[in-house]
């Protein structure tokens, strides 16, 4: 059996994402998404998500390219987790070329996915910040 990992924060879940599950999960067996926590979004990335964990945990398993969801606390975790899963190829975004390349040496094929181009989180939150309120230009 194949087994695939992805990373993410999967907040505002859309059609980009879906798109790369399922690219991913096409490339082997069973596919491991870590899903980053509410914790290490804020201390690490400076994000703020719309959706808590669980709820975006929740979304990601009714996916069915989706096997498993664990949570994402560290950048460093990524070491240990291609040995504790068993992992055969690690999958990520085509915007994170290059940055993972040391997990070759950890025994397991790298792949960077190209991104749907018209979609990303970043601009569905930048569109619906633009929105005005029906009464509001009045």
């Amino acid at each position: 059996m194949k087994r695939v990992i992805t990373y993410g924060t999967f907040d505002l879940l859309h059609y980009g994402h879906i798109n790369l599950l399922r690219r991913a999960k096409a490339l082997g067996d069973y596919l491991v998404v870590a899903l980053s926590t509410d914790e290490f979004n804020w201390d690490q990335k400076q994000k703020k998500c719309y959706f808590n964990y669980e709820k975006r945990k929740q979304l990601l398993e009714a996916i069915r390219y989706v096997d498993l969801v664990i949570p994402e606390e560290s950048w460093e975790q990524k070491r240990t987790d291609v040995h504790e899963y068993h992992i055969d190829i690690f999958v990520m975004g085509d915007d994170w070329k290059g940055k993972f390349d040391f997990l070759k040496d950890e025994g397991v094929e790298v792949v960077y996915l190209p991104r749907t181009p018209e979609i990303s989180t970043t601009q569905i939150k930048r569109d619906l910040n633009s929105l005005k309120a029906p009464n509001e230009s009045e």
